[in-house]
């Protein structure tokens, strides 16, 4: 009888074991670089640089600390951003072999220190923008940290197959908020900035697509080639392209921006023009997958380029100045 007993109680001991909860302290394995990699540098290095050129063409003085104060405004919250849809879309990440590496996925961060990071970055970015330079360029980046976390990630990505379209608002939003940021107000030349960038997403991003259409649909994620198609989705990225080359060109003729960038914008023009074609006529076999790898490089420099010049104008008249005064 005793020994009968003495199993029961073992028994019952090894389920009570086997089922215990760890109640001591979680301690995080995440290092620096994991944090970093939260904020989506390569992404981040796009909007700071976009962020820059809308600060440094606008017009008037604009106090050093402030101008670099902004920059770093934009840059965290942008980094808010990518830590916010790290969090919401952990489980899509895991899925998907361009974003398995990363943090959470890999279990170097909880979900709920992801969520905390991005929301303790988003609302002090927000509020030193807002304070220390104007309530106009806080408000904005305030709108395109809520467009991006919430907007496009939680609601259109995996809703619809225009997220990227409707979504590419956030992304070009950084000139905008940065021309607020030096002078308290809004005109055309940060508006055809944002067109530039919002006409650039699509192609750039649809072309991703193409050639990891099966990682999209492994998450369920209906990107363009998996709804409409791979033929549909080549035509949309002509289509994009075309109108995206005449907008980029469209402020020499009106005056806003020099020849210079006019020459510039006509030729990487043509180029951003040529590829489109061919991935649109390339629709099978290896041939296809190089078109469109083509184009996903070059519409990186291509935008980088179109920035850098007006950048580059604006460095080369002030040491002009500075030489002739």
């Amino acid at each position: 009888m005793a020994g009968e007993t003495f199993r029961e109680v073992s028994q019952i001991l090894s389920v009570v074991d086997h089922h215990a909860i760890d109640l001591s302290p979680r301690i995080s394995e995440a290092g620096v670089a994991d944090y970093v990699a939260l904020l989506k540098p390569r992404v981040m290095s796009l909007v700071v640089f976009t962020a820059m050129v809308g600060l440094v063409i606008a017009p008037g003085h604009f106090h050093p600390v402030l101008a670099i104060t902004s920059i770093l405004c934009i840059a965290v919250g942008g980094g808010a951003s990518g830590a916010l849809n790290m969090w919401y879309e952990g489980d899509v990440d895991a899925l998907m072999t361009r974003t398995a590496n990363r943090p959470i996925p890999r279990g170097r961060i909880a979900p709920g220190e992801a969520l905390a990071f991005g929301l303790t970055l988003a609302f002090f970015s927000v509020m030193t923008l807002g304070i220390l330079v104007n309530w106009l360029a806080g408000g904005l980046l305030a709108f395109t940290i809520f467009f991006y976390a919430v907007v496009y990630t939680m609601w259109l990505k995996r809703w619809t197959a225009q997220n990227i379209v409707i979504g590419g608002a956030a992304g070009a939003l950084p000139p905008v908020v940065a021309w607020a940021a030096a002078t308290g107000s809004l005109s055309p030349e940060p508006i055809l900035l944002f067109l530039i960038i919002f006409l650039w997403t699509p192609p750039h991003f649809w072309a991703l697509a193409l050639f990891r259409s099966d990682d999209y649909a492994r998450a369920n994620i209906p990107m363009l080639p998996n709804v409409a198609g791979p033929d549909a989705t080549r035509l949309q990225i002509l289509l994009y392209t075309i109108v995206l080359v005449a907008v980029a060109f469209a402020p020499w003729p009106l005056g806003y921006f020099s020849a210079v960038y006019g020459v510039t914008s006509l030729v990487l023009g043509a180029g951003m023009l040529w590829l489109a074609i061919r991935v649109y006529r390339e629709r099978t076999g290896s041939a296809a997958l190089r078109a469109t790898r083509a184009l996903f490089k070059f519409s990186i420099l291509y935008l980088f380029a179109l920035f850098a010049v007006l950048l580059c104008e604006v460095v080369v008249s002030a040491v002009m100045r500075t030489i002739w005064s």
